[in-house]
């Protein structure tokens, strides 16, 4: 959803505002149904003690839940620093902040540790190079990969194109973008991963892969 997510406009869009909209959406909810999908699959593979690490984790609730699942400690980087007074709040009230991390900064440029899972949740449609942003996910991940994103269909295209006029004419870099499902799969697959399982119903699609 952004030119480039290191660039400004993803702190404007996504602000304090928004933190407190998140944190209060997980304590009265719980993880949306998409999210839910990316907990059940790694819960699925295996999460016992696992390494856990989320590119724009936002407030950290699915990181909670996979850390109240068994993962022995997780990881989230975050772009936007608007995140991390709700994001600790939320850590302390579910027990988990000494197994949390979180840090600052471009996942797709930095370097950062490797991980048994990599999830992302509604992240892909942040960058404008999808290979860049999996290829890095998938050289992190030992073991498994799990994300979710919108599918190419005109709707989502066209909804994309209004939203970034929108940003446009408010002088805001963000955009969004809607990213072909099979250009997902062939920069997973490259990396020697194997798709493992699919979402295909509601907004929010989503695909999982093991390491061959």
């Amino acid at each position: 959803m952004t030119e480039c997510c290191a660039r400004p406009g993803y702190a404007r869009l996504f602000d304090e505002r928004q933190a407190r909209r998140d944190a209060r959406q997980y304590r009265r909810k719980g993880l949306d149904p998409a999210a839910r999908w990316i907990a059940d699959v790694a819960r699925a593979q295996g999460i016992g003690g696992a390494v856990v690490l989320e590119p724009g984790g936002g407030v950290g609730a699915l990181q909670i839940e996979l850390l109240k699942s068994g993962a022995g400690r997780s990881t989230v980087v975050e772009l936007s620093d608007k995140y991390e007074e709700e994001a600790a709040r939320l850590a302390r009230e579910a027990g988990v902040e000494a197994l949390m991390q979180r840090r600052l900064g471009d996942f797709s440029t930095n370097e950062q540790e490797s991980a048994d899972i990599v999830v992302m949740h509604r992240v892909v449609c942040c960058y404008p190079d999808p290979a860049q942003l999996l290829g890095a996910a998938a050289d992190r991940a030992r073991r498994l990969l799990v994300f979710t994103f919108p599918p190419a269909n005109l709707a989502v295209r066209l909804f994309a194109q209004v939203a970034n006029l929108w940003m446009r004419l408010n002088r805001n870099p963000f955009r969004t973008f809607a990213h072909p499902p099979a250009t997902l799969r062939a920069t997973a697959e490259r990396r020697g991963f194997a798709l493992v399982a699919e979402r295909r119903r509601g907004l929010w699609k989503g695909m999982a892969f093991i390491r061959r």
